[in-house]
């Protein structure tokens, strides 16, 4: 049973990860979750996955992954670049190459050292914005080259995988924690808790989300 096993959540203290760790409080036994430092444009991030770990009283990890910046130049970590959609097929310019590849992969080596078999991740197909790493078939594979270099037996669980948004504000209503997601998670590339600056594409996303839920909520 999974209430007898320990899980290890990828947490940004966003809208997903939150939803996605209220999640794994309800599946297992024990949860501890690693936020990944990359010079993020908005340093908030790590502080909001600080206050919410310590106020849900689970042990939080925070990693160094400042090479990912170096390596990989962005929306999410330059100012100098626009966030902005793609556009005739190209990524958004937020897209991270290889940041969950690296992220879930440390979050494996994380997990094999407190004796965690489960990692939980906020991925998404649904709306995943055309960002390779966030497909089924990549979590799939990777969850295979992980068990295979590690000589281990890890379940990446991915909750949201096939969820739109609204869903997403569902599965928080249903385990009573969507007032907790929308005060305190911080989705919004210009850094702004809660309902954000309503102008990012992040943003508007969680905001359509939200209201598209709650309509039918109310309609039921």
């Amino acid at each position: 049973m999974l209430k007898d096993e320990k899980a290890i959540v990828v947490f940004s203290g966003g809208q997903d990860s939150t939803t996605c760790l209220f999640w794994a409080l309800k599946q297992f036994r024990e949860v501890e979750v690693v936020t990944f430092d990359y010079n993020q444009r908005h340093r908030l991030e790590i502080e909001c996955a600080k206050n919410i770990a310590n106020e849900l009283g689970v042990k939080h990890h925070i990693l160094d992954m400042s090479l990912l910046n170096q390596l990989a130049p962005n929306a999410l970590t330059r100012t100098d670049i626009e966030v902005k959609d793609g556009e005739d097929g190209e990524l958004p310019s937020t897209f991270v190459p290889g940041r969950n590849l690296l992220f879930i992969s440390f979050a494996g080596v994380l997990a094999s050292q407190v004796g965690a078999k489960h990692i939980v991740t906020g991925v998404c197909e649904t709306d995943f914005s055309g960002y390779p790493d966030c497909r089924d078939i990549f979590i799939k594979s990777l969850n295979v080259t992980l068990n295979l270099s590690m000589d281990n037996q890890f379940v990446i669980h991915t909750p949201l995988m096939w969820l739109n948004k609204a869903q997403t504000w569902q599965m928080a209503d249903d385990l009573n924690a969507l007032e907790f997601v929308r005060r305190k998670s911080l989705t919004c590339y210009n850094g702004i808790i809660s309902d954000g600056c309503g102008e990012c594409p992040a943003c508007k996303l969680r905001k359509k989300g939200l209201d598209d839920y709650l309509a039918i909520r109310e309609g039921l």
